[in-house]
């Protein structure tokens, strides 16, 4: 079974997603030293769950904003999913699909960054129950 060991943000304004990033999930950018402007995403230490992604700038022929896929989504683990939200949306995101159960799994919401991208967030709970719906 093939799992996911790399993610990419595709942005407009690099430092403008990098601070963001930053802000919320404390995420370290690291520049690559390689031929395009690229950046290496450090999620967290390898001891823990998870995995590491890069951030570039959008090139020619990426889908844009509002097109039927702009960028892959991911989602991100937190421990207070409502603390995640209202920090998301203190630096700049919009709420896509609101806080929902995931019965038996967590709770779920999607957020929209500032340069147009989905991600979800995801806090574990068990205990959680009720109808994920989409609005």
């Amino acid at each position: 079974m093939s799992r996911p060991i790399h993610f990419e943000i595709h942005v407009d304004q690099p430092e403008r997603a990098i601070a963001f990033y930053s802000g919320l999930f404390g995420w370290q950018f690291n520049k690559w030293e390689g031929p395009m402007p690229y950046w290496l995403i450090i999620t967290g230490p390898d001891s823990e769950r998870g995995i590491n992604g890069g951030l570039l700038s959008r090139q020619c022929g990426t889908p844009a904003e509002m097109s039927p896929m702009n960028a892959f989504v991911c989602t991100v683990d937190t421990a207070d999913l409502d603390a995640s939200l209202a920090k998301a949306t203190s630096l700049g995101a919009v709420i896509a699909v609101p806080k929902m159960p995931i019965p038996g799994v967590g709770w779920l919401a999607y957020a929209k960054d500032p340069e147009g991208n989905i991600f979800g967030m995801m806090q574990p709970d068990p205990a959680a129950k009720g109808a994920g719906q989409c609005p």
